[in-house]
């Protein structure tokens, strides 16, 4: 273990909010025994008890919704409104697993003659969660409370940047009654994290994050032969066809591209439109985005606030030169915004052709690409020319073409007339190097149970 620490700062004003050291080999060692440990009491209790732990945490969140919010603001950057809307949104995500996960856990009849054989969901585990900072509280539970009703409990190892969202998270939790252990908090380190992987009480893991970070996870845990499940990076095709409602299209482009600064997985990366109305859609699109407020996270006019980090910024902003580099053009922005905090200014590429930087890569921020498509036939094929495979978005009037344009596209997810976005009544997941597994969605609250048959021969 090194002596390091974690730091959390404000991606506002720069300012340090805390520094949070590394744990050590022991606390490594006691957090591993405390989520054994409520595993093995929670394991047995009943999916009723559970379900009215749930109601709790909804109730808790509630609660302190306007603190949880505020951390998450201070420490990564999102606009308050949008901080508040992802506490909500967690309190109805628990609320919706209260009501639907007894009957996902339920034994499943077979195809077996006679009733002779079911299928019995059990607990798997403690799971240990490694997860980003891009949505602090959402990105935790939506693992998290599929993985309490299942009858495992959760490790958290959170992003450095927001260990003070994820300890205040846990002192709600605690107050709303899960029990110690259920819900615990580890700021590890690499080696720490492959520690745990290898530890016998560690039954899988999950981790939201790079490819990069992935394969690693992926790799440890395949040695380990222990389950893993990944979501990774995207690079979203948001299409719009020529028959589009184009003002619906420009909105959602606008909110799918822009929302939490454009620090989103299933963003819409790449906005992907037929060549007869092109035009019309760039020019009502770059007006919208001129009209976004940008400034300080903290107050309620804000859309766009800061990034989270410098080094991110920065990141993108080579990403943007390298594409403009490459022959795209720039329409708005494209620089790193004068003064304090980690401001990317909203921009919109134009002339982005398959092959460049922003087209290739995932752009992780408030940075739009904009991309011509000869034909719908045309715009699937871009669609599809990435490594990527997570989310995606079609606009048409033709509900019919669209769905079975939606079924030629590879990814994850597709949403017609609407930008992509998450809900617990349907699995979010990616294929390709987008990863693998699903969350939310009885698809999720089964990924870690034990399947297991039953056969009765009378």
């Amino acid at each position: 273990m090194t002596a390091s620490f974690a730091v959390s700062r404000n991606p506002f004003n720069g300012e340090i909010i805390r520094q949070t050291p590394f744990a050590s080999t022991a606390e490594v060692e006691t957090v591993l025994n405390q989520t054994d440990g409520a595993f093995q009491a929670w394991r047995s209790s009943a999916v009723e008890d559970r379900s009215e732990l749930l109601l709790s945490i909804a109730a808790g969140l509630r609660q302190r919704k306007r603190e949880l919010a505020e951390m998450m603001t201070a420490e990564m950057g999102k606009p308050i409104t949008q901080s508040v809307a992802e506490v909500e949104k967690c309190a109805r995500l628990c609320e919706w697993y209260a009501q639907q996960g007894p009957g996902m856990l339920a034994p499943e009849p077979t195809l077996v003659e006679n009733n002779k054989a079911t299928v019995n969901y059990l607990p798997l585990g403690p799971i240990l969660a490694v997860m980003p900072w891009n949505f602090p509280v959402w990105q935790v539970l939506r693992g998290a409370v599929p993985i309490f009703m299942a009858g495992n409990s959760y490790l958290l190892k959170p992003a450095p940047n927001v260990i003070g969202s994820a300890l205040l998270l846990q002192e709600i939790l605690s107050g709303a009654g899960v029990p110690k252990g259920l819900f615990g908090v580890v700021n590890a380190d690499n080696d720490a994290v492959a520690t745990m992987i290898n530890d016998r009480r560690i039954a899988a893991v999950t981790l939201t994050g790079s490819v990069r970070a992935g394969a690693a996870i992926a790799s440890l845990a395949g040695a380990a032969v222990k389950k893993s499940v990944l979501e990774l990076g995207g690079a979203d095709a948001f299409i719009v066809l020529a028959d589009a409602d184009i003002d619906a299209a420009v909105k959602g482009a606008i909110s799918g591209r822009f929302m939490n600064s454009g620090q989103i997985c299933i963003a819409a990366k790449r906005i992907i439109v037929e060549e007869s109305v092109f035009a019309e859609f760039r020019d009502k699109f770059v007006a919208a985005v001129r009209e976004m407020v940008v400034g300080d996270p903290a107050e309620e006019a804000t859309f766009i606030g800061p990034m989270a980090r410098s080094d991110l910024r920065d990141e993108l902003d080579t990403q943007v030169q390298a594409t403009l580099a490459e022959g795209a053009e720039c329409l708005l922005g494209g620089h790193v915004m004068a003064g304090e905090g980690n401001f990317y200014a909203p921009t919109v590429l134009s002339n982005v052709k398959p092959g460049m930087t922003s087209f290739r890569q995932e752009l992780f921020g408030p940075v739009a690409s904009l991309i011509v498509a000869q034909d719908a036939a045309h715009a699937v094929r871009m669609a599809n020319d990435s490594e990527f495979g997570l989310g995606g978005s079609l606009w048409s009037k033709d509900l019919d073409k669209a769905r079975k344009m939606a079924a030629q596209i590879v990814t994850g997810g597709m949403f017609i007339n609407s930008p992509s976005f998450s809900d617990p009544r349907v699995p979010i997941g990616g294929v390709k190097h987008s990863g693998f597994g699903r969350e939310l969605s009885h698809f999720g609250i089964r990924e870690f149970t034990n399947a297991q048959t039953v056969w009765v021969e009378s």
